[in-house]
């Protein structure tokens, strides 16, 4: 029921239409139900042999014909404005579905698959539209028609209508038993396809793996078992429900074997009309017609049920990167850092920082060392608040990050990673993705900086060239220089190099390094680097060891010290 409130709160925007759509169901239930009051009449007239039934047939037949119509009327309505709001809401659902993951931090993300993800997304919000525009529709429909059957039955014989609902309450605690029972099928059937679509995801991301090292067997094995797990829960489900379907149609049949029964002793000894008797039978056919659509309707309902917990699982999970409502806009920025005591985990007990304290003044440019898995990525996902301090603080020109908006302050840095990825558009596109409306000759000009424009130039369609998905028609250098460029062009104040030219060659990494240092100039720049040729023009070296500042100091300071750094530097760590 809480979910159910909360697709109905999140539907808001529709009700006009799903209250449109609930009116035609109330006219459809008129229509249905006057029909057997029509052959109820024309009956009795003709068992009595009442004169008046051949200009009253006429004018039944031609009324029953106009509530036929009406009823094909607001069986339209009902259909179509069911779908226009389930089908709008789920686009919204999906679009505030993804608006919620761009707010959520990386934490969200370190044990979520993409398939995952994408099948909470697409598979499972479609079974959201079924629940709007089917099953809550087909609900209200046959508990209207369920309500109305049985106040016309009382109204027309109160004895024959009890023994004819006398299976009611069997049905109800047979649904109630399916709902229980089945809930944890469908439940189980939706992970299953989850794991199912992040595995086929892996799969096709890393084809190049899976060639390579000979795995086709391996993994075909594991995608075929996945889907026949799917299959295998799903015929689960299927195989109460098949039951169900059964037991309420079995049920349903008794009804009318009773009235049946009962009304004919009845009839004979005339404590009811043949009319009567006909209308009842009439009646329990729609009477009996809603109950046994329960049984899909209830399947559908669950599988919604399932679907819509694991969007909402999103929709619900905590934003532990938060921006506070009066948050400082960050302008006219200096680049002046400050790290106060700062330590972090990704995980309870497994520290990555820890009491790190650092400053580094406008247009500086620092580079951290150390040896891999010494939080040098992390000082600086601190710093763009990808994550929040465990304890401590980072000030930039003095305002704590956690009092800053975020979006200013990712404004005000550009960051080339070192794992680059690129969306599947133009070179274009791309190099421009980090500033919207740069001109052409923008682009130009940053990617000769990157030293970009010398293969670009050379392809056949030059910056309007695809690069395909993640960047898969470029090679490891092309990508990185793309990235240089992006990041270039969005002329920034603070700079992060993360490993910027690790998958260049030395001469292009030494043109990069020299059209790099222009600029560098006057900003704050922060590098990550293993060559010592990139890492000996910084004014300021920040060597790390388990997480702690081991040394600061430039790189000769650093060598004569003979410490961590003059180590790494002599292993060739740093050559």
């Amino acid at each position: 029921m809480r979910l159910m409130l909360q697709i109905i709160k999140a539907a808001r925007n529709y009700w006009v239409y799903l209250i449109i759509s609930l009116l035609a169901i109330v006219g459809m239930t008129i229509a249905q139900l006057y029909a057997p009051l029509v052959v109820r009449e024309l009956t009795n007239m003709a068992v009595n042999q009442d004169p008046r039934l051949a200009d009253v047939a006429l004018s039944m037949g031609l009324t029953l014909a106009g509530v036929y119509f009406g009823l094909a009327i607001c069986s339209y309505i009902r259909s179509y404005y069911t779908h226009y709001a389930a089908w709008n809401f789920l686009a919204d659902l999906r679009a505030q579905v993804y608006a919620h993951l761009q707010r959520l931090s990386m934490k969200f993300y370190h044990d979520k698959q993409t398939g995952q993800i994408m099948s909470r997304i697409i598979n499972d919000t479609n079974n959201i539209e079924v629940l709007i525009a089917h099953a809550v529709p087909d609900v209200l429909f046959n508990i209207v028609i369920l309500i109305g059957v049985a106040i016309i039955l009382f109204i027309i014989n109160p004895t024959l209508a009890a023994f004819s609902l006398i299976t009611i309450p069997i049905i109800f605690v047979i649904s109630v038993w399916f709902a229980k029972k089945v809930l944890p099928i469908f439940r189980r059937a939706q992970e299953i396809l989850g794991v199912l679509n992040a595995n086929l995801q892996d799969n096709i991301s890393g084809m190049k793996e899976i060639q390579v090292f000979n795995q086709h067997e391996r993994e075909h094995a594991k995608i075929a078992n996945n889907a026949k797990s799917q299959a295998r829960a799903i015929l689960d489900a299927l195989r109460f429900s098949a039951a169900y379907g059964s037991s309420i149609q079995f049920f349903s049949s008794i009804g009318t074997v009773i009235v049946i029964a009962v009304g004919g002793h009845m009839a004979l000894h005339g404590y009811v009309d043949v009319g009567d008797i006909v209308a009842f039978i009439m009646y329990l056919a729609i009477f009996y017609q809603p109950i046994a659509a329960l049984a899909r309707i209830n399947e559908d309902l669950q599988t919604a049920i399932a679907g819509g917990e694991r969007v909402f699982q999103i929709l619900d999970a905590e934003i532990d990167v938060k921006e506070k409502e009066d948050a400082h806009v960050l302008t006219d920025v200096k680049g002046h850092i400050k790290y106060e005591n700062v330590s972090f985990h990704y995980n309870e007990g497994s520290v990555v920082l820890k009491n790190i304290s650092v400053e580094i003044k406008p247009g500086e440019r620092v580079a951290l060392v150390g040896p891999t898995g010494v939080g040098k990525t992390t000082f600086i996902n601190l710093l763009n608040r990808f994550y929040d301090p465990v304890e401590g603080s980072i000030t930039v020109d003095g305002h704590d990050l956690r009092d800053v908006s975020l979006s200013s302050i990712r404004s005000c840095m550009s960051n080339v990673i070192q794992e680059v990825f690129l969306f599947n558009d133009t070179l274009a596109e791309n190099i421009g993705y980090g500033a919207p409306g740069a001109t052409t000759e923008e682009v130009l000009q940053a990617s000769k900086v990157a030293r970009a424009d010398e293969f670009i130039s050379e392809l056949a369609e030059g910056y309007e060239t695809k690069v395909g998905e993640r960047g898969l028609r470029l090679s490891g250098g092309q990508k990185q220089r793309v990235s240089i460029a992006r990041a270039v062009l969005r002329d920034k104040p603070i700079l992060i190099l993360d490993e910027a030219t690790a998958a260049v060659d030395v001469e292009t990494e030494r043109q990069i390094r020299d059209a790099l240092d222009d600029v560098m100039e006057n900003r704050t720049t922060v590098i990550i680097a293993h060559r010592l040729s990139t890492i000996k023009k910084a004014d300021k070296i920040i060597v790390l060891k388990d997480g702690q500042v081991e040394d600061i100091g430039s790189h000769d300071e650093l060598m004569a010290r003979g410490g961590l750094y003059a180590h790494l530097t002599e292993i060739n760590m740093y050559a």
